[in-house]
């Protein structure tokens, strides 16, 4: 499946803009992160007591450097090079620059407790490619974790389609914002189905200023009786070769 045109854009602004994102989220600049967001993936991830992490869209790693800080084994997976870089400056950590289709593909061939996707996913074929590889890289009764932009908050109307991007609240610096797809609670649910998975739990972290949801986090776990089915087909791909 070849990128479209918007999956390209995120990619490029992402690219020229890592610096300044880099410099945001070392600053503190973004409040919703400072008073929200940020502990509240830290607690969702914690809350299933892993050993082993995988940090999908990692950025420049101060959720995985928090993590591993806690004693959780961690490997940040991102695919801008700039900030796999200013992740790996940061002190030791396994950090791994990789695309989504990559991942899609089998290249990263490790399993973890949690996958866990803060404000990351942000496309659509890539997004819907990397869910459908999901149950390859979860541990036996692993959880998938997204922490995504409340479908609340985006502007009308209420579904699924491009959206243009803001860097509103980052701070100075930044360019071309990148573009994102929404999708509608449902479509996110469907989105998980389709990619085998089943949906666990929702929060949705009340930003203390505005009383309002400041995201939704997704709590995704492999569909009972999925995990066999992809056991059978990866013994039948092993006897074919």
């Amino acid at each position: 499946m070849h990128a479209s045109a918007d999956e390209a854009l995120i990619l490029d602004a992402w690219q020229s803009n890592a610096q300044a994102w880099e410099q945001a989220v070392r600053e503190g600049r973004i409040e919703s992160r400072k008073l929200v967001t940020d502990q509240a993936i830290v607690d969702a991830v914690l809350a299933h007591t892993p050993r082993t992490v995988i940090d999908v869209g990692c950025g420049e790693g101060w959720l995985a450097r928090t993590l591993t800080a806690l004693g959780v084994k961690v490997i940040g997976v991102d695919v801008i090079p700039a900030l796999i870089e200013s992740a790996r400056s940061k002190g030791d950590g396994d950090f791994r620059v990789l695309s989504y289709e990559d991942m899609a593909a089998g290249a990263l061939a490790e399993r973890a407790d949690v996958v866990v996707c803060n404000f990351s996913l942000l496309g659509q074929e890539s997004v819907d490619g990397l869910l459908a590889a999901m149950p390859e890289l979860l541990e036996p009764g692993g959880t998938l974790i997204v922490q995504t932009l409340h479908p609340l908050l985006a502007a009308e109307p209420y579904a699924d389609g491009w959206r243009e991007g803001s860097w509103v609240g980052c701070g100075n610096g930044f360019g071309q914002a990148a573009p994102w797809y929404f999708r509608t609670l449902g479509s996110w649910v469907s989105a998980f189905e389709r990619a085998g998975l089943s949906l666990h739990g929702i929060n949705e972290p009340i930003h203390p200023h505005t009383g309002r949801p400041a995201s939704v986090i997704f709590m995704v776990g492999e569909r009972q009786g999925n995990g066999d089915e992809q056991a059978s087909r990866r013994s039948i791909s092993r006897h074919r070769t």
